[in-house]
């Protein structure tokens, strides 16, 4: 037999064995890795599915935290499925785990340094979901590190590496976890409407504040407003007084996420009162920075 022949039987033979199970690590990691997609993405169907409101801003904090939680686990088991297929196709090369396992602390220590942000990332993705700082469907505010301006906007995906969040404008901002300097989670439990009326200072505030009280029950008894309203819109009183104007605070308490469509109600109910009662406000009808509070 010649040293090619002999050379070409050696290699069939491997192909036969090392390589038709490379062959089956790789198309089987590949399976289960799209099986673990696909049952997170029917599993998180069925959790929407089980909430009595569509919209996401509304939805309970026991589903956003399954939601998140579900996300989390499927990305990890793909990692793990992908890493464990891997070193077994490694091991097929004819490489010694025994062997790597230095070279790869060694390897660890070294990427550690050289990718110390991705390892921040994923403590502050640990950290986020540990505390349950926000889930999926929550409306959140982040402030990015460099960042000037925060991002608004509804959480679609959470892992522990990044954050994505849809703006209002329906751009998709990712984050990565360890970035983010301050979140605030204008969705937890109830948000607030706050809205500072400008009035001219010749008018009588006490006169001022019965109109605003009448809107609130008004607008409380508006079957429309009413279903996202948790009480009677509060009048709070002067906020803070100018050179020819006051302003008068009116607070509604409002379901999670909802404080801007009832903010954009009110403005426009108070207006139309206050002009039918002859009282003329300046065009900025300001409206105060909504909050949400926790549970």
């Amino acid at each position: 037999m010649t040293l090619e022949t002999s050379a070409f039987s050696d290699l069939f033979l491997w192909l036969r064995r090392e390589g038709l199970e490379i062959v089956l690590w790789m198309t089987g990691s590949v399976l289960v890795a799209r099986q673990v997609t696909w049952a997170a993405n029917r599993w998180t169907t069925r959790i929407e599915h089980n909430e009595p409101d569509d919209d996401n801003l509304v939805r309970s904090e026991d589903a956003k935290r399954r939601h998140a939680l579900v996300q989390l686990l499927s990305w990890v088991t793909v990692v793990v499925i992908y890493v464990v297929a891997g070193l077994m196709i490694i091991q097929r090369f004819g490489v010694s785990l025994s062997a790597i396992v230095p070279a790869a602390t060694v390897a660890g220590v070294a990427l550690g340094f050289g990718a110390q942000r991705i390892v921040q990332d994923l403590l502050a993705g640990f950290f986020l979901f540990a505390e349950r700082q926000y889930g999926y469907g929550d409306l959140i505010r982040l402030e990015a590190m460099g960042v000037g301006n925060p991002v608004i906007g509804t959480v679609e995906e959470v892992s522990l590496r990044t954050t994505t969040v849809r703006t209002p404008a329906g751009e998709v901002v990712i984050t990565p976890n360890g970035q983010i300097v301050q979140t605030t989670n204008l969705s937890r439990g109830w948000a607030r409407a706050v809205i500072d009326v400008p009035v001219p200072a010749a008018v009588d505030v006490n006169h001022v504040s019965d109109i605003l009280r009448d809107v609130g029950k008004a607008a409380y008894e508006d079957e429309t407003l009413r279903s996202l309203l948790l009480d009677v819109p509060a009048v709070m009183g002067v906020e803070s007084i100018d050179l020819d104007q006051f302003h008068v605070r009116v607070v509604a308490r409002t379901l999670p996420g909802k404080q801007f469509v009832v903010g954009r109600t009110l403005r426009a109910k108070i207006t139309r009162q206050l002009m039918a009662k002859g009282i003329r406000t300046s065009a900025q009808l300001a409206t105060g920075e909504p909050t949400g509070a926790p549970q």
